[in-house]
């Protein structure tokens, strides 16, 4: 019986815009509101088609034309080497030939039981840096907190707040005073029952990490993410301050460029979640670590901010992964991608359960960035 090949290859880059400018991180400047999404869209020849993320180069493209489906996703695995770079479109595929979600088929596939409905965790990934231009803390604090009372109103009940401004954009002290007034202001404006995280991009040092969880004791941090760049002493010392303090916050990290040792110091218990970038890191792969993490007791939480379709592709790993925390929620409306079906209630993303990853792509807007500024190959 002939074998099922990739027959077209497209595609393009979309651009999204987010409700409002994201301002800096204690490393990085301005992040601005415009969003670019690269999009690859795979077909079959036998009419069947699947979306997603995707950096390939045209090379890559035209290694992956003629190819046999099963050469390029396995069933007990997912995407294979030779499929890699096409690891999100080949998921939404083999899950829409399904007839199921991509959480469905990656449970299955995990041995598993497939959940019938799914709802996830979210977190606003929102709060950046954005009072910067603002003299005083308390105009800062107000800033930050009408920010987080938007995200109330959008059904978020988990916040995650960029600190870290003395690490660059302000004077030390200046920074950290900062950084706490703010931090106490969104848990004003949020309310005792949220959730909340703070986020220093590596701009803080062990003492400046201490002080600041101190000081905002009463406001129940529930992880410090990055607080300086990943030290096997650093974390020993400071995991050790939080048991002594009776602190509960957990140590989240890996969303850069993580130390090859990061895993090791997570088995070991020195950091409680693991943030690997979703969509560099593939799928595939965060299904494969994540079933470690389980079985280690360490939360799963990846990043992918500023791509978009990372809000929904994230949330399918909990199909599988007994311990995905959260999803990051970076909101963005991307033209000619629809992701209508995914609802936030009261802190949770409401799945959809049609087929693949749940997303329409609207083909005339697709058909056209691929045609114009992308690429398009079929056999």
């Amino acid at each position: 019986m002939p074998k099922t090949r990739i027959s077209a290859v497209e595609w393009a880059e979309l651009e999204g815009r987010r409700p409002r400018l994201a301002g800096c991180n204690a490393r990085l400047g301005v992040h601005g509101q415009s969003v670019r999404v690269p999009l690859a869209r795979i077909t079959t020849d036998d009419g069947a088609s699947g979306f997603g993320f995707c950096r390939a180069t045209e090379e890559q493209i035209l290694d992956v034309l003629g190819q046999p489906l099963d050469a390029l996703f396995d069933a007990q695995y997912g995407a294979t080497p030779a499929g890699q770079f096409f690891d999100f479109p080949l998921w939404d595929l083999m899950a829409k030939r399904a007839g199921q979600p991509v959480y469905r088929l990656a449970a299955t596939m995990a041995g598993k039981p497939a959940p019938q409905s799914l709802r996830v965790s979210c977190y606003d990934t929102s709060l950046y840096m954005d009072d910067l231009h603002l003299a005083s803390d308390e105009e800062a604090a107000e800033l930050l907190a009408a920010e987080t009372r938007a995200g109330l109103a959008c059904g978020h009940r988990a916040f995650k707040i960029k600190t870290g401004r003395g690490a660059r954009h302000m004077p030390v002290e200046e920074g950290t005073r900062r950084d706490m007034a703010v931090i106490r202001a969104v848990r004003a404006a949020a309310g005792e029952e949220a959730i909340l995280m703070i986020d220093a991009n590596d701009g803080y040092t062990l003492n400046l990490a201490k002080r600041v969880l101190a000081e905002t004791a009463d406001c129940r941090i529930y992880w410090l993410e990055e607080p300086f760049h990943e030290d096997h002493a650093l974390y020993e010392d400071l995991q050790a301050w939080l048991r002594a303090e009776g602190l509960p916050t957990l140590i989240a990290d890996g969303e850069g460029e993580a130390s090859p040792n990061l895993l090791a110091w997570a088995q070991a218990g020195l950091v409680n979640v693991v943030q690997y970038d979703l969509l560099s890191y593939g799928f595939s792969d965060w299904l494969a670590l994540g079933a470690k993490l389980d079985g280690w007791g360490v939360h799963s939480a990846p990043h992918h901010y500023g791509r978009h379709i990372g809000n929904y592709a994230v949330c399918h790993l909990a199909g599988a992964l007994a311990r995905l925390a959260f999803a990051e929620w970076d909101e963005t409306v991307t033209p000619g991608l629809d992701g209508g079906g995914y609802v936030i209630e009261e802190g949770q993303v409401v799945v959809p359960d049609s087929p693949g990853f749940g997303l329409t792509l609207d083909a005339e807007v697709f058909t056209q960035a691929a045609a114009t500024r992308g690429v398009i190959h079929a056999l």
